[in-house]
């Protein structure tokens, strides 16, 4: 019966396997849910979800194979299947309090209250607004809907108000983790992890769990080890583009040099405007007086380090191609030429741009960049980002 759902999280390119799918109903069967939507739901997404990146797109695809749900009413409930009364009055017993148990016995008890709710769908023949009889919304009938009595039927109402069944798929917390979508604060840090090389140094220890067990269990007395702390020994080269166009981005660009500098000790950044020039500097109210050149900069850093270019690439072509061509100075050697002296400086190289990659193609300076950097440009997507993580630990 959930084949649909199966072909559904397909639809929504969730990589799930015939094997996930027998998983969850493993589950299913061993009776792990049971008549909970919300627990329903997270079982579905354990089984069936193993990035959190797809997170969103499982929230899409169970929302279309399980839209309407919450809207079947309790005729049509009644009508279709046949649920054993001891099964009803059980989850009555789980879910309501003593006080409301006391209450639907004033009523006359459980039985009482489907005769009398089945009474008066067949008497009611309008919508009823307020009051504490009819069937309606915004009363205290203990059959409707907007309204709230502890021992109701809730009745043509699309959203829990009282959030007792309410569609945790649509919230669709983790929308930001889908990998085509632009970087945020929580999951740029993700794809920056991919970028590690741990190493033992420094003076600092933290515990060996692992070796304080295999002492403790070998001298029969608590032992603790120590070793020295592990650090991330990768050496990242970060050259940011800054102004003009690149003010558009400026929210992303800051989470990610943020991510960037929680995630790599050995960091060192340079800011430049539209193209790598023969001056770069690190603080922007200073960029004139206290630029760093470019050749200095070359020569500092060696070839173990991992240099990436964050920027829009998007000029005029003259500022790459020509001497002269930049908008703010006379640049003595073309743009290129400085851009290839870093390609040959650090052999691990990558430009990250923010601008989708689907307007790629309508810029031309961009279509430059790509070249001279031999198409190792990737769009600041979680996906992008992730690609060129990859490419620089090869």
């Amino acid at each position: 019966m959930f084949i649909p759902f199966f072909d559904a999280l397909r639809q929504h390119a969730v990589p799930v396997s015939l094997r996930e799918y027998l998983t969850f109903l493993e589950a299913l069967k061993a009776g792990l849910v049971t008549y909970d939507p919300e627990g329903f739901y997270y079982l579905a997404r354990a089984a069936m979800v193993k990035d959190e990146r797809n997170i969103d797109r499982f929230d899409q695809a169970f929302a279309a194979a399980f839209s309407g749900l919450e809207e079947i009413t309790f005729d049509q409930v009644m009508e279709a299947v046949d649920i054993p009364e001891e099964w009803l009055r059980s989850m009555a017993e789980k879910h309501l309090s003593e006080e409301e148990k006391a209450q639907i016995e004033a009523l006359g008890g459980f039985e009482k209250l489907m005769e009398t709710l089945k009474q008066r769908l067949e008497e009611q023949k309008d919508r009823h607004q307020g009051g504490n009889k009819w069937i309606g919304t915004g009363g205290t009938s203990p059959f409707g809907a907007d309204g709230y009595n502890p021992e109701g039927v809730r009745i043509g109402q699309k959203d829990s108000r009282h959030r007792r069944a309410v569609k945790v798929w649509d919230k669709r917390e983790f929308r930001d983790f889908d990998d085509t979508q632009e970087l945020g604060t929580r999951n740029i840090k993700v794809a920056l992890k991919r970028l590690r090389k741990w190493a033992r140094d420094g003076a600092h220890e933290e515990l060996d769990l692992d070796g304080t067990i295999r002492a403790t269990a070998e001298h029969g007395y608590l032992d603790v080890k120590t070793r020295p702390e592990r650090r991330n020994a990768v050496k990242v080269l970060l050259f940011l583009d800054v102004g003009g166009s690149m003010d558009d981005h400026i929210k992303v660009v800051e989470e990610l040099f943020s991510a960037a500098r929680a995630e790599f000790k050995h960091l060192e950044h340079y800011y430049f405007h539209n193209c790598l020039y023969e001056g770069v500097w690190r603080d922007n109210a200073r960029r004139w007086s206290e630029q760093t050149p470019t050749q200095e900069v070359l020569r500092t850093y060696g070839s173990d380090y991992k240099c990436i270019f964050v920027g829009d690439a998007s000029m005029s072509p003259y500022e790459i191609a020509y001497p002269g061509g930049a908008n703010e100075h006379w640049n003595p050697e073309a743009g290129q030429v400085w851009l290839q002296r870093a390609r040959e400086a650090w052999p691990d190289h990558l430009w990250i741009n923010p601008v989708p990659q689907k307007y790629w193609d309508y810029t031309h300076s961009i279509a430059m960049i790509r070249e001279i950097f031999e198409d190792r440009m990737v769009p600041m997507t979680l996906e992008g980002l992730d690609r060129g993580m990859r490419e620089l630990v090869r």
